[in-house]
């Protein structure tokens, strides 16, 4: 049976059931139990932070935050001081991740002080969106009604 052919009796697109026999071993070794627990195993979500995890990273991140480094410096130092233990290294959105998702109450008056910039929400990065648009000193329809009429087509 075909792939389109199960994706018609599933309901489901194509590409979608294609992938799916390509994920789990191709045509030749699919096996529905095999994907199936495969599958399961991947909804064992949430899974443990890396900085809850790694008690050494951890101590490590928090030397750094002492210290009124940035989360940026912090992954940085930790690729340069452990270059070949993955085990040590930790992305600057993992660590702002971590500290703002622990940030409750007492945590909460704690991440202010350690973070230069004393936020304890996470402002994201890159937002371009106008928050309201004004126009300033507009000048309505009726005032320029005389320059229109002046215009010459």
């Amino acid at each position: 049976m075909s792939a389109r052919q199960i994706a018609v009796g599933l309901g489901r697109d194509p590409s979608v059931v294609s992938r799916e026999i390509a994920r789990n071993g191709g045509r030749a070794d699919y096996r529905v139990d095999a994907a199936q627990e495969r599958f399961e195993s991947l909804l064992t979500r949430p899974k443990p932070r890396k900085l809850e995890a790694n008690r050494r990273l951890h101590d490590e991140v928090n030397a750094g935050l002492a210290l009124r480094w940035s989360p940026r410096q912090i992954s940085a130092r930790l690729k340069r001081v452990h270059p070949d233990d993955e085990a040590m290294r930790v992305s600057h959105e993992t660590i702002y991740e971590t500290l703002y998702v622990q940030a409750r109450g007492e945590l909460r008056t704690e991440l202010k002080l350690a973070l230069r910039r004393g936020r304890y929400r996470r402002v994201p990065a890159g937002s371009t969106r106008v928050k309201a648009a004004r126009i300033g000193k507009a000048t309505s329809s009726s005032a320029r009604a005389g320059s229109r009429r002046s215009r010459r087509w």
